[in-house]
Parts: structure tokens; sequence; C-alpha cells
């Protein structure tokens, strides 16, 4: 499977935005947002990043727990419908690379979740994790919640699952590459009779990998455990040391 390397940079436009809205119930946000307000341990009035913030789906419901939010994200179809939501004008959206943080000891707590971390490839990764701990006040706490822990993706990986969001069908193709470490998906996705394929690449860490990739970057990671979203995800609770 032939995987651009910045595959990202276009794939979150037209019917993969679309999909996103509609994927997951807002019962399953409300009650996402608050085990995050939860593990964030910041107290009401706190400066948050979420990073990528996609359209808002998590960065929403934290500005109504009375929390000041900072959402980035690449793709600017993604950030429309954010701003659109923002009716009261309460969240600050950038449309920034990942690893551009340009904030020093800012935020009290950052989080990243999701299917959001590992497009990048190793120095990127790095580079993302390094840019988290800058923007993040001495103490603060960084969210890093990902299904793509390698002994979590052997455990629970289809070579072919697929979804049903609105009325948009998600078939997707997995390939893991040992070599690399990735896993190379293809994404068909089927809407109003048009078929689009798209295709990613993520990067798959071992747990003691990630844990130590962490700690390079200047975080202690306090807790690490395994909980259960829609898929199979690992939470990472790390401190900016």
């Amino acid at each position: 499977m032939d995987v651009q390397t910045n595959w990202w940079e276009n794939f979150f436009e037209g019917v993969a935005v679309t999909m996103w809205l509609q994927a997951l119930p807002a019962e399953h946000t409300q009650r996402e947002a608050d085990r995050l307000a939860a593990l964030l341990a910041a107290s009401a009035g706190a400066e948050i990043l979420d990073v990528p913030c996609g359209a808002g789906r998590l960065a929403l419901p934290l500005a109504a727990r009375g929390f000041r939010l900072t959402g980035v994200d690449w793709s600017s179809e993604f950030l429309r419908h954010a701003r659109a939501r923002d009716v009261s004008r309460q969240i600050t959206w950038e449309q920034r690379d990942m690893r551009n943080l340009p904030w020093s000891e800012r935020f009290d707590g950052v989080f990243c979740v999701g299917n959001s971390f590992g497009y990048l490839d190793d120095e990127g990764n790095a580079a993302f994790l390094r840019a988290v701990r800058a923007a993040l006040k001495l103490g603060g706490r960084f969210i890093l919640e990902t299904p793509m822990v390698l002994e979590n993706v052997l455990n629970h990986l289809h070579p072919r699952p697929w979804w049903k969001a609105g009325d948009v069908y998600l078939l997707v193709e997995n390939q893991y590459d040992p070599k690399s470490a990735r896993l190379n998906i293809e994404y068909t996705f089927v809407s109003n009779g048009r078929v689009d394929v798209r295709r990613g690449s993520q990067r798959i860490y071992s747990y003691r990998e990630l844990v130590e990739l962490l700690t390079a970057s200047g975080f202690a990671v306090d807790v690490a455990d395994a909980w259960t979203r829609d898929a199979h995800s690992v939470s990472f609770i790390a401190t900016r040391s």
C-alpha cells in the first residue's frame, strides 16, 4: 500500500470531515469530557490546549465546564465547523501544524485524544511532544490517549472493519508493516452513491517505547492505563517535569 508521507495534510476534508461530525453521539462526548476534566485535574478557569482539536467536539463541552480553551488543528474545514459551533466565541481556534505550538509555559493542561497521534515520523512525533511540554506550565498535565499502542493493536486489530456514521459508510483495510512499525490504512468512504478512497499511515509504538518517548521529551509519566471507548485505547497521563 503506497501512502504519501504527509497524507494528513489533505485527508481531513470533504467526506472524511462529514463522517467525523456524525461519528459519536452527544452523550458519549459528554462522558468523555467529564473524564478528561478529571484527568487534567485543573481548576475552573484553567487554560487548556486541545491539539489537534478537529471540529471542537471536546473543546466545546470543556469550555462549558469553565475552562479556557485553545484549539489547534491543521484542517481548515474542521476549524470552520469549530468556529461555527462556538456561538459564544469563547474558544481561541488556530490553524497550525501540531508541532508548531508557539506558547511558552502558558497552559495548565493539554490533551491529544482519539486517533490523532502517530501520523508523523519518529522525529515529528518527538517534536510534537517537545512542543507540548514547552507550552505547558511546570506541573501541568498532558493527556495522551491513543489506540495506536502495539500491544493494543495486536490484540484488537481487525483487517477490514467498517462503520456507519449518519449517511456515510466507512470501510477500512489495515496492513501492519513490522519493518517500519507503521499501520498503513486504506479508507473507503461511501456516501450518496459516491466512493472516495484515501490512504493514511500511523506509527505504532509499544507501550514501553511510548513511555520512554514521553520521558525523553521531558514528562514524568504518572499513570498509564487502558480503558475502553468505541475502540480500545490507552491513556497516558504525563506531567511536565
